[in-house]
Parts: C-alpha cells; sequence; structure tokens
C-alpha cells in the first residue's frame, strides 16, 4: 500500500465501509492522513470510535468517525469538500450502482489523489463451492472500476487484488 500512496502530511482521506476502523486507524497513525472513517452501519461507527480510547502516535487524536452511506448521502456532510485519498476496501463488490458510485468517488478525489480499492476477484478461490467462487468482482466490474483513471496500478494478494487509481 505504500508504495502506491503519497505521503499523508495530514492531507484528508476517506475511508469508505471503515468497520471497526483498522484500516483509518492505519492510514491516521502511521501514514499521516487526516482521516475520517465512514460506515453506513451505526454499531460500525460506535465499535470504531471505542477503539480510539488510546490513540497512539500520528496526526492529532485519532481518526474522525462519521455514520454515512457514501452511495445515498449528501456529499456536503462529508468532513471536507475533497481528499487526497480515499479507501475502499472489501466494499466495491456490494455497491449496487457502481458507476453512480464511481462519479461520486471523483467528484470527491482531490486533483492528485489515489482512490485505492481492495476487492476480491472472481474465481481466485481455491473451493468448489459456487457461492464462494461469486465472491469476488468480475471482468465486467473490473473494466468499470478502471476505465477513465489516468493512472491505474494493481498489486495482488492470493484472493484479493489492490488497485491504486489516479484521476
Amino acid at each position: 500500500m505504500a508504495e502506491h500512496l503519497d505521503p499523508g502530511r495530514g492531507r484528508p482521506a476517506l475511508d469508505i465501509g471503515s468497520g471497526e476502523g483498522a484500516l483509518a486507524r492505519h492510514l491516521h497513525h502511521e501514514l499521516g492522513y487526516r482521516t475520517t472513517g465512514a460506515d453506513c452501519s451505526p454499531s460500525a461507527v460506535k465499535l470504531a470510535a471505542a477503539h480510539d480510547a488510546d490513540p497512539g502516535p500520528g496526526f492529532g487524536t485519532g481518526p474522525a468517525w462519521q455514520r454515512l452511506d457514501i452511495t445515498t448521502a449528501d456529499l456536503t456532510a462529508l468532513s471536507h469538500p475533497a481528499y487526497g485519498l480515499i479507501t475502499c476496501r472489501l466494499v466495491y463488490r456490494w455497491i449496487g450502482d457502481k458507476p453512480a458510485f464511481l462519479d461520486r468517488i471523483r467528484r470527491i478525489l482531490a486533483p492528485g489523489g489515489v482512490f485505492w480499492v481492495v476487492t476480491e476477484i472472481s474465481g481466485r478461490r481455491t473451493t468448489t463451492n459456487p457461492a464462494l467462487q461469486k465472491l469476488g468482482i468480475s471482468p465486467l466490474d473490473i473494466e468499470l472500476l478502471t476505465t477513465g483513471w489516468s493512472c491505474v496500478r494493481t498489486a495482488d494478494l492470493d484472493v484479493l487484488r489492490c488497485y491504486a487509481l489516479r484521476p
């Protein structure tokens, strides 16, 4: 991840589908971003915030946490108008209207920023269970995700693929 991202230096980052907040905390404390973790689940946001009792080293006291469905929310409800880094780990596969989602991401990604997506690729699991084989994204979803970016870099991690997408 670090080889694909610029140093944070206090720039805003948004972690979409932050869950319990591990990635948001890593971006904030280790990489130096001013991070907001956003999740549509109230319990996930509450759990993430509970982990910040001991914020550790890094920028500020800890990430900000926001209950927000990025696919439907008013984007002005976000902490910042634009982000130098937007992450989306294990969420993209579940987005219903992917073109609309990607349009929203492009509107809030700062010039020169990075959209970091981690997703499973269909057919990579070594299982005969067809339900598990279909957990990843299809070649069509991959094409949709990667079209229209000036720079697309990837890194494979077993069944997952990481995408560093730049406008």
